[in-house]
């Protein structure tokens, strides 16, 4: 197949802040291009939005109803291969249900869906139909974090026994959703968002990124959840003890109202012989910890780095590389297992390399349980296990 793969795009329209992210981290590889979309449910936003982004009028449209339909019925030549989805999170379901329902692959942003139920629904119609779907846990994308998960992987620092993750902000301090910010206003209301706040918003991409690096999964929660601003619907601010299924222990910290904070998301992981820690401030530096020598600095870029690593990294060392790199690695690891299925050949294990509905299933099911025990003074410890 000696051509791009065709994306087609529902929201990200230029009122958006996550759509230009995914547009910079797909077309990054020159593997994929953006051949239409709709971009707003505001018909003239997505309208201006698609011309704005050079694209025909006849593949600009007004509903993700209308795409879909419009591009199923499309020569295989032309039509687009696969859909983003970039919406608030309870516009996630009907377009990914009816974009899967007509034969086209999937990318979403997290979290997956509104409810655990329609991450269900779309699991099963992912396995139904064979198609593939990729979830925008972004941190799993860089260099470092793929790094740490190898040297977990291979024993260097023994059985994993802690866990500590947290990822802090400062930007809700305020009651923003008041203000005329319409990230916070759709991030605060249960009816867009969902049933958690910020532990939705950032405690999943928490969560996801301890499982990733440590190979690990939850088994039981226990979480307190918090509302701080007054007035404000859904918690925003949370922590959460974790039990994991090789019985090591997690602290997990998601807040939106450190006041001063930007996006601190970092990451402990403690075993029998040693350690590592990696913070997203500091993106291309891994410190590895030991019990009877100094700490190393691993910095990506380097030959020392494992394949993952590697394979992962567009940089000589010493070029920084970050968050438009990390997501780009998740669209470029996507387009490849796409097109291997699209040829009818076996896709390399490297490529499989992203978070898929599984990853998301896991992710409404921290909600569940979150939301579960922080709101329940009874009974605490909440089960985690699907």
């Amino acid at each position: 197949m000696n051509r791009k793969l065709r994306m087609g795009m529902v929201g990200g329209g230029h009122d958006a802040f996550i759509g230009a992210i995914h547009r910079l981290a797909a077309l990054m590889d020159n593997q994929i291009e953006l051949v239409c979309g709709c971009f707003s449910i505001n018909p003239e936003i997505s309208i201006a939005s698609g011309k704005s982004y050079y694209l025909p009028d006849k593949r600009i449209y007004t509903s993700y109803q209308e795409m879909i339909e419009k591009e199923a019925k499309l020569p295989e030549g032309e039509r687009m291969d696969f859909v983003t989805i970039v919406t608030p999170n309870f516009v996630h379901f009907g377009p990914a249900m009816m974009a899967l329902e007509n034969g086209f692959h999937l990318v979403i942003d997290k979290p997956i869906t509104f409810t655990l139920e329609e991450a269900k629904e779309l699991k099963a119609k992912v396995e139904e139909t064979g198609l593939t779907l990729a979830l925008t846990h972004t941190y799993s994308g860089y260099p470092a974090v793929k790094e740490a998960r190898e040297r977990i992987r291979r024993g260097d620092f023994g059985k994993i026994r802690k866990v500590i993750v947290e990822y802090t902000q400062g930007w809700l301090s305020a009651k923003q959703e008041d203000m005329g910010n319409l990230q916070a206003s759709w991030r605060t209301d249960p009816k867009r968002s969902g049933k958690a706040g910020c532990m939705g918003d950032i405690g999943t991409h928490a969560h996801h990124l301890a499982e990733y690096v440590t190979g690990l999964k939850t088994v039981e929660i226990c979480a307190d959840l918090n509302v701080f601003v007054p007035g404000r619907q859904l918690d925003d601010d949370g922590a959460a003890l974790l039990r994991f299924d090789n019985g090591a222990r997690g602290v997990l910290i998601a807040t939106q109202i450190a006041a001063g904070e930007e996006n601190a998301l970092k990451i402990r992981v403690y075993g029998e012989l040693g350690g590592c820690e990696w913070c997203q401030h500091e993106p291309n530096t891994l410190l590895v910890k030991w019990a009877d020598r100094p700490t190393e600095i691993v910095r990506t870029g380097n030959a020392y780095m494992s394949y993952a690593a590697k394979l992962n990294t567009r940089t000589p060392g010493g070029h920084p590389e970050g968050y438009l790199e990390a997501f780009a690695n998740i669209y470029r690891n996507f387009a490849l297992a796409v097109r291997a299925k699209m040829t009818g050949t076996e896709p390399k294990p490297e490529w499989l390399d992203f978070p898929t509905v599984e990853d998301g299933i896991r992710g409404m099911q921290f909600i569940e349980t979150v939301v579960e025990s922080g709101y329940n003074n009874e009974k605490k410890w909440i089960d985690f296990r699907l």
